[in-house]
């Protein structure tokens, strides 16, 4: 898609495919890592794709000035996408923060900017790794 028609798109659609691709992402990484047990592998991922961990990383990013304009643009539209209900094992602020980070990653995806989107994933895994040391 172009770019400029992912920018018209709803933000909660981006939210949408931006969880499905974070999620394989993580999985391949687990299974690269080596884990092969599967109650392991879902504990695992869990850590990443939560809404918590999810909006601890977009907090990051946004602190240590890691997004461009644009993509700050993208979060804003995330954090404030009024999605109707909120998952009981989190609070309001943190779900949208997820779901900022997840419009964030569809939005690259849609718009084929793979580069960038395999840079704030990398980036994204990193954190949250070191968040378990």
């Amino acid at each position: 898609m172009k770019s400029q028609d992912v920018k018209q798109m709803k933000t909660l659609a981006l939210a949408y495919i931006g969880d499905a691709i974070y999620e394989i992402h993580v999985r391949e990484h687990l299974i690269v890592k080596g884990i092969q047990k599967l109650q392991d592998l879902h504990q695992s991922a869990v850590k990443f794709v939560s809404a918590k961990s999810q909006a601890k990383v977009i907090n990051h990013w946004l602190a240590s000035a890691e997004l461009d304009e644009e993509e700050q643009a993208i979060v804003r539209r995330g954090r404030n996408a009024k999605s109707g209900s909120i998952p009981k094992n989190t609070d309001v602020q943190t779900y949208r923060y997820s779901t900022a980070f997840e419009a964030l990653l569809g939005y690259h995806y849609l718009a084929n900017q793979e580069e960038r989107l395999q840079e704030l994933i990398n980036q994204a895994i990193t954190f949250v790794e070191k968040g378990d040391e």
